[in-house]
């Protein structure tokens, strides 16, 4: 019986299939146009990637034989969704974008500019790589938000715009801390002078003023004693400074024993 079941679903699944090829030779865009509709509508809420594949193969042939006609409203639009539904984050924005500029009255025009600014989140990559994409969907999320401020999109577009910003403080932070680690103390006190002045509400702030303390701090205690004394003295500036805004902070301890350090130095002079 379950043999039975299993080659009678084989069969249709072949006539489907079959049905398929047929109608993407078929030169007559209406079944086309109504397969396309059942199959994107099907595939998404599904989440079945085949149909949706299947409506996009269609939906590409058809849209420009729809261009200035009723349909063709809703064929853009469902283009650059199904290349959206299936992840491809470089086709769904440049239709989305197409699609507001062909028809800027549509209903659908807010969601369709939404959708773009999270097919550039999408594209965004890790922190420690180029982050043109990152500056791109951080840029569409605010023209979402400042367009639709009460729009259907606003939290999640404002938790994506959020999570991208600390992105690219996370890779200004670590730059900055990269050269501390590798001894170059003048650029890194330069780099989080930057980063302190960029970024004021960074979850890397007190990182940023502490390590910009300890730059200056191993600067002056590796300097030829000609240049140590103005050093400490710039050194004892920053501590000054983490300590007036993080004086029970993370790095207390070790800032207020270099601290006694840069004191003790400065009383030879």
């Amino acid at each position: 019986m379950k043999k039975g079941i299993l080659a009678l679903g084989l069969l249709m699944a072949t006539i489907s299939c079959s049905e398929y090829q047929s109608l993407l030779k078929n030169e007559e865009t209406a079944p086309k146009y109504t397969a396309a509709e059942e199959l994107y509508t099907e595939g998404k809420e599904e989440d079945d990637n085949g149909k949706l594949r299947k409506a996009l193969r269609l939906l590409e042939q058809i849209e420009p034989e729809y261009r200035g006609k009723p349909q063709g409203e809703r064929l853009v639009y469902i283009l650059g969704d199904t290349y959206y539904q299936l992840g491809d984050y470089y086709n769904a924005p440049f239709n989305f974008e197409r699609f507001v500029q062909l028809y800027p009255n549509s209903q659908k025009v807010e969601e369709a500019e939404y959708k773009t600014a999270v097919s550039y989140y999408n594209r965004s990559p890790r922190f420690n790589l180029d982050q043109t994409d990152t500056r791109k969907a951080i840029e569409e999320l605010q023209v979402y938000l400042n367009k639709y401020p009460e729009g259907e999109f606003v939290d999640s577009a404002n938790d994506y715009a959020t999570e991208l910003r600390v992105k690219l403080e996370k890779k200004a932070y670590e730059i900055a801390k990269q050269y501390h680690k590798t001894r170059y103390y003048k650029a890194a006190i330069a780099s989080f002078n930057n980063f302190i002045a960029d970024y004021p509400g960074s979850p890397f702030r007190e990182a940023a003023y502490y390590y910009r303390y300890d730059s200056a701090y191993q600067l002056a205690i590796n300097s030829f004693e000609v240049l140590m004394q103005e050093r400490l003295e710039n050194a004892r500036e920053f501590y000054n400074s983490y300590n007036k805004y993080y004086p029970e902070g993370e790095f207390t301890q070790d800032s207020e024993a270099s601290k006694m350090e840069i004191d003790k130095r400065l009383e030879n002079f």
